[in-house]
């Protein structure tokens, strides 16, 4: 096919006018800046256990026309804040029918002038479908790293706790009707120490996110630390860390485990959704492996053979693996002791000296295998010199199983944050 001179005129007068008009054209306007969420707090989700468990749930068997309000401390700040609940483990949609943010003060109450709505698509009502995350749209409000806020969410119908996290270690209220804007909720509302619904907070920040995820049990969930203070040792690693733009993202589950579920799934298993889903996670401090060890035989698992520090072993490894693929650097954290963990109380029995033999060579494995990127000794830091097999009297907080304020910032404090 050939083109007439006539056309190929055209078409050269067509091309010297666009380039005419975009050499006289208006620079086009700079593209916005873009926007960057960063998580800044979450609350790993636990399935419901059965009344034959050990330990009581700790929850109401449902909440209908109730107010919940909830506190949670961020680890960075930033200019707008985004709330994520979690349906997780409900086979039933959650109704929500109205949600807000506030700063939190004490107790119940929040500060004020700080309260906002939180919208789901722009409407203050939204159901979350069954297993599902949701959320919230972008609420202006800005907020320093370390800032403590209070959500609060109506439930108008009955609804089943589901996105479950057991010791939360602080106090969430629950109030008859709607009172999610009230500066304080009613003298008449109910105290629980687990959470429900709320299951992660992110902040927009001037820089992509970036992220230390810490992997654990009820250390690192903080049992034994005094509630509402934020004591536990990802918060005082949080502390150390908010000065260079850096979350701590708290994946520690009370009965937590490595290889088996336990009062959660196994680490190995949520591994996926709790650290490696986690946005700019660069990387994870796992403290894993007490209740591997500590369970079997005694009563959160009396039909479970003893474990072997090979078994565990092979655990860390596929973890490590999984951060390798990740691209997230991986710190193993040595298993503290554990000596007369529980004694005198109907959980006695997660310590032997044989347990404790195998806590010792696993801990060896971990110091000596240089298959973690960095090691942090919280068995050497926690350890008494007298008796090595049982926390020091000052880091315990009494129950010969958990540190207590004072052992959990040692903890964060034994932490090189350049190894992070």
């Amino acid at each position: 096919m050939h083109t007439t001179p006539t056309l190929t005129a055209r078409l050269r007068h067509a091309l010297l006018a666009l380039t005419v008009a975009a050499g006289h054209a208006t620079a086009a306007p700079p593209a916005a800046p873009a926007e960057h969420w960063s998580p800044s707090w979450m609350a790993a989700p636990q399935p419901l256990w059965g009344g034959d468990f050990v330990l009581p749930l700790g929850l109401p068997l449902q909440y209908h026309q109730q107010t919940l309000r909830q506190v949670a401390r961020l680890s960075i700040g930033g200019t707008q804040l985004r709330v994520v609940l979690s349906n997780e483990g409900s086979a039933v949609p959650l109704h929500i029918g109205a949600a807000r943010v506030a700063r939190h003060a004490q107790g119940s109450a929040t500060v004020p002038g700080t309260d906002r709505p939180l919208l789901f698509g722009g409407q203050a009502a939204t159901v979350v479908p069954p297993g599902a995350r949701w959320v919230s749209d972008p609420v202006d409000l800005p907020l320093p790293a370390l800032a403590e806020v209070a959500v609060s969410l109506y439930l108008p119908r009955p609804s089943a706790p589901a996105g479950f996290h057991f010791d939360a270690r602080q106090t969430a209220y629950v109030a008859a009707g709607e009172h999610t804007a009230a500066l304080q909720l009613p003298a008449s509302a109910t105290a629980w120490s687990t959470r429900v619904y709320v299951a992660a907070l992110m902040v927009q920040t001037p820089q992509p996110a970036a992220a230390v995820v810490t992997l654990g049990d009820s250390i690192t969930d903080g049992n034994g630390a005094t509630p509402g203070a934020n004591a536990r040792w990802p918060d005082v690693l949080a502390e150390r860390l908010a000065g260079r733009g850096v979350a701590v993202l708290n994946a520690g589950i009370s009965g937590g485990r490595l290889l088996r579920d336990g009062m959660g799934r196994a680490g190995l298993t949520r591994a996926a959704q709790d650290v490696f889903a986690q946005p700019g996670v660069r990387s994870l401090v796992v403290l894993l492996g007490t209740n591997d060890i500590g369970w079997p035989g005694g009563p959160f698992a009396p039909g479970e053979p003893a474990l072997r520090a090979e078994e565990l072993v092979q655990g860390y490894r596929q973890l490590i693996a999984m951060a390798r693929a990740h691209n997230v650097r991986i710190v193993g954290g040595t298993i503290p002791p554990f000596g007369d963990a529980l004694a005198g109380t109907p959980l006695a029995g997660h310590y032997s000296p044989e347990k404790d033999a195998v806590r010792q060579a696993v801990n060896r494995w971990i110091r000596e295998a240089g298959a973690f990127d960095a090691v942090v000794d919280f068995d050497a830091l926690l350890r008494d010199p007298a008796r090595p097999s049982h926390l020091r009297a000052a880091m315990d907080s009494g129950d010969h199983l958990h540190p207590g304020d004072a052992g959990y910032r040692a903890m964060a404090d034994a932490i090189d944050l350049d190894a992070l």
